[in-house]
């Protein structure tokens, strides 16, 4: 069992916790996940690590309330107990100077996204940080984006905060003005693919973080599948990252509606 050691609401459903970990904090790099069960009857969840302490022996989870697990994870307190924790997970980003990179985060994708940042940044990179959210209230994380990035771009459907309009207006405007080297997306499905559909016009290398359905996280189940260049693909072992020019959104689109309640 692993104790959370902090809580804090980053908005009204989006929970940050510091859990204590501390194999997990040691191993752990940028891009790698955990799967979380609440309860001896709960399902197990994917999250990604937003951030870890060696020191401390802490990693940050960022959770979305959307469920019914969610839920029961986002009720605990500092000083309860998540009932199983496994990790890290997945693949590690593939880290390097690649010259300038974008990393477009939509929603609660701007959690997972911090560390690849930062990562980019100590490699070298001008890091150029696009935030998406429907409204102010929904950008989260933004001056811990800010320590980790040459410039930060702040887009919101309503207007409410930075520019009006989508992640890829504030993609474009970006590419536009000067050499893109890579793009790393992470959000919503259909945010990433539209950012990947934009930055395959200018032939712009583009890494997705996909956060398909997980259950064992080992491969076996096949629940995570994904065809990534005409084949299947599993998130949990494979991934969690891909070619984004390469990956079968819309099928990834049609399996997460399975799963709508």
């Amino acid at each position: 069992m692993n104790k959370i050691i902090s809580k804090e609401y980053l908005s009204d459903k989006v929970v940050k916790f510091e859990v204590e970990a501390p194999l997990i904090a040691k191993s752990r790099r940028a891009g790698h996940f955990v799967i979380v069960r609440v309860g001896k009857k709960g399902e197990r969840v994917p999250y990604t690590i937003a951030d870890a302490d060696v020191k401390k022996g802490t990693i940050t989870l960022v959770v979305q309330k959307v469920g019914r697990s969610s839920q029961k994870l986002c009720e605990l307190n500092a000083g309860d107990y998540i009932t199983d924790m496994v990790g890290p997970l997945g693949k590690a980003t593939h880290i390097e100077n690649f010259g300038t990179v974008v990393c477009a985060g939509g929603g609660v994708g701007i959690a997972p996204m911090l560390p690849i940042m930062r990562a980019m940044k100590e490699a070298g990179n001008r890091v150029v940080a696009v935030l998406a959210a429907r409204t102010k209230e929904l950008i989260i994380l933004e001056g811990q984006v800010r320590e980790h990035s040459d410039e930060v771009i702040i887009m919101t459907d309503d207007g409410s905060y930075g520019e009006k309009g989508l992640i890829t207006a504030g993609v474009e405007k970006v590419i536009q003005r000067e050499k893109v080297d890579l793009c790393v997306t992470i959000g919503p499905a259909i945010m990433m693919k539209f950012v990947s559909q934009l930055t395959k016009k200018y032939d712009i290398p583009t890494v997705a973080s996909l956060n398909t359905i997980m259950v064992d996280g080992t491969g076996m189940c096949g629940a995570c599948r994904v065809t990534v260049d005409g084949q299947t693909r599993f998130v949990c072992v494979d991934g969690p990252e891909f070619d984004a020019h390469q990956v079968d959104f819309d099928e990834m689109l049609m399996r997460l509606k399975a799963y709508d309640r």
